[in-house]
């Protein structure tokens, strides 16, 4: 009988052993293929001072995190809601004099006060790489295919990547179609909502166009160069296509120039990761700057949930799981495990084989199946 204290808060969940072994399976091979890419795992506390999770990116909300008072400073901590900060002040302090470009990987749970209506998870398993010291279009291109790799480890094929370009507003507001400071959060909250009312009564009647420079990448790009007649904008297209180019057939890629959904603190690029199965994204990424050390950064995180539920039935493969009496021998079992075979040993001769998940069973030196 479960007891009333026994339920969990909203947005919470346990992970039972089937969940729990398909997101660890999921997260190895993200690991596994990030350190054959080069990038070092670290490890930071699930718990910082909140100034210093919501000082090193801009549009860190830090009202969202789980806050609390520090018995010993009497100064306030906070959970971490996202890694991607931490990994940023590790750069700019521990590392601050590794050679440049540094590469960083890392997997933890994050934790949030209040969840938003897209996505209810409180708590998530975050992924992700950072590449700290360039921003340049090389770097937005291991990015992205650093984060296509690892979904493919995890047993993904099926991939969409969206583009986007966080600072366009500014860009054109500063050139082609001048904005006044005051005016341009509006025009930004308009091309977020596609009112085409309401971004011409905001002064954006330039910006217009905007709204339909989506869709598949070469469709979308064309009529982003045709909207941009300063120029302001070339050199980003042009990184766009290089980075096309070197993704070639391995996702599909969409553009949506003024997506701003989980971009508060990317500068010039940024992709949300999307794959068939999965309701929400699986992952978002681009460039950004640490702040405090101003260094230029591009990296991605990836998140479990989504990533089970695109792997949909693949994630439940039964294991082949090995019986051992009460009475078999030791090193045979040792020598098993050790060429792969997962046992599970009896504790008394009236332990069922099969009710325990098993497929086979130790008869002497040899496996059988039941």
């Amino acid at each position: 009988m479960t007891d009333q204290d026994d339920l969990l808060p909203i947005g919470l969940e346990d992970a039972l052993p089937e969940r729990a072994a398909a997101i660890t399976r999921a997260m190895r091979a993200v690991l596994d293929t990030m350190d054959s890419h080069g990038y070092d795992r670290v490890r930071p506390p699930l718990i910082e001072f909140e100034h210093s999770l919501g000082g090193r990116m801009q549009g860190v909300a830090t009202r969202r995190m789980v806050r609390f008072t520090d018995p010993d400073s009497l100064r306030t901590l906070a959970l971490r809601g996202d890694m991607t900060v931490q990994v940023g002040r590790i750069a700019a302090t521990g590392l601050a004099t590794a050679p440049r470009p540094l590469r960083l990987c890392y997997a933890g749970e994050v934790a949030l006060l209040r969840a938003d209506q897209l996505d209810p998870a409180r708590q998530r398993l975050q992924m992700g790489a950072e590449l700290i010291g360039s921003d340049a279009v090389a770097a937005a291109s291991e990015a992205v295919l650093l984060a296509i790799a690892s979904l493919e480890a995890a047993g993904l094929a099926d991939i969409s990547v969206d583009f986007t370009l966080p600072d366009l507003v500014d860009v054109l507001a500063d050139g082609a179609f001048p904005l006044d400071p005051s005016a341009r959060e509006a025009v930004r909250r308009e091309l977020d909502t596609k009112d085409a009312g309401g971004l011409a009564a905001a002064g954006g009647h330039d910006y217009l166009p905007l709204l339909y420079a989506t869709g598949p990448f070469s469709e979308a790009a064309d009529k982003l160069k045709a909207l941009d007649a300063g120029g302001e904008l070339a050199s980003r297209i042009e990184g766009l296509e290089a980075i096309v180019e070197r993704i070639g057939s391995r996702a599909r890629i969409t553009l949506d120039p003024t997506e701003r959904h989980g971009f508060e603190y990317q500068s010039w690029f940024g992709f949300t990761i999307y794959a068939a199965g999965a309701r929400n994204a699986i992952g978002r990424g681009g460039t950004y700057t640490i702040r405090g050390s101003d260094e230029a950064a591009t990296g991605f995180s990836l998140y479990a949930e989504p990533l089970l539920e695109a792997l949909g039935s693949a994630e439940g493969a039964p294991r082949d799981t090995l019986f051992l009496p009460t009475d078999h021998d030791p090193s045979v079992a040792a020598r098993l495990r050790a060429i792969g075979w997962r046992t599970v040993a009896a504790i008394d001769d009236g332990n069922d084989a099969l009710a325990l998940g098993c497929t086979h069973r130790l008869d002497g030196s040899e496996p059988v199946a039941l």
